[in-house]
């Protein structure tokens, strides 16, 4: 009898199954790993965030240039902090989430990034330290995932990319070269009395126009005339071959890799193979 209860009760605990085991809750992603999946993931919010990056440089350079041609006020000021504040927060993150952040301080932009840091929070009195911030324009071009994604996103950025980036880099110039001709200038030449008259000459010079109402005193500043006429010249010619040589399409050849192929072509000229350009119904 009792072995018989015992076997009923064996049978009967046999037959209750366990209760599943409870799921661990998933951890929260450290910060560090997040921020880096914003900077360097291929995700849709990753993607949105670098926009976000791309229309704050791109305000940032308004402002840059605005405030330029205006008298210092302290609400100038404000924004100023904030910018620099913004941007320090920008570099802190992208260095923090690098996987070799030593190496980040080789690349250009990082140290452009540093001096508009600089100009942005150090006490300025007019116009001051102020044509450094446009370096903070570099990091438009050093955003390797973003015009990655522009490509891929824009039809006119991908028709027009190399005139894009011949005209910022000629904007570039330009606008450092106006702050140093200014800072250089305005308290020893009469001529160059305000931004404009610096941006004036500089203009004149890159194109060799020459009217010869504003010139550059001293053995400094005809050495920075000479540089606006040979590198400007350069970067302007580089503007036009971009605007009117035929432009080419960025799509990489399955054999040999060739990058870059006029629109319509069918075979890769430098290996024959036969292309499948996508022409989005322009051809």
């Amino acid at each position: 009898m009792t072995a018989a209860k015992t076997s009923s009760k064996s049978k009967s605990d046999a037959g209750k199954s366990d209760p599943p085991p409870k799921k661990a809750e998933p951890e929260a992603e450290p910060l560090r790993e997040r921020l880096r999946l914003l900077y360097h993931g291929r995700s849709l919010t990753a993607h949105r965030f670098r926009y976000g990056l791309l229309a704050f440089d791109i305000v940032t350079i308004i402002f840059i240039i605005g405030t330029s041609f205006i008298p210092r006020e302290l609400w100038v000021e404000y924004l100023d902090v904030i910018f620099g504040l913004v941007i320090l927060a920008d570099f802190c993150a992208r260095i923090w989430v690098s996987p070799h952040p030593v190496r980040e301080f080789a690349h250009p932009a990082t140290w452009a990034d540093m001096v508009a840091i600089f100009s942005f929070l150090a006490p300025i009195v007019g116009e001051g330290l102020g044509f450094l911030r446009i370096l903070r324009t570099l990091r438009l071009l050093h955003t390797y995932q973003l015009v990655s994604r522009l490509r891929a996103d824009s039809m006119f950025f991908r028709r027009n990319e190399e005139t894009i980036t011949a005209v910022i880099n000629l904007g570039v110039f330009v606008f450092i070269m106006t702050g140093i001709v200014y800072e250089t200038q305005h308290w020893r030449n009469p001529l160059i009395a305000n931004y404009v008259d610096a941006l004036y000459f500089t203009v004149t010079a890159l194109t060799t126009t020459g009217f010869g109402d504003i010139t550059l005193e001293g053995s400094l500043g005809r050495l920075m005339a000479v540089a606006i006429m040979i590198v400007g010249v350069t970067l302007f010619l580089r503007l036009a071959q971009a605007l009117l040589r035929p432009q080419k399409v960025r799509f990489p050849c399955p054999e040999c890799g060739l990058q870059r192929h006029e629109a319509d072509a069918v075979h890769c000229k430098a290996c024959g193979t036969t292309l499948n350009i996508p022409d989005e119904g322009r051809f």
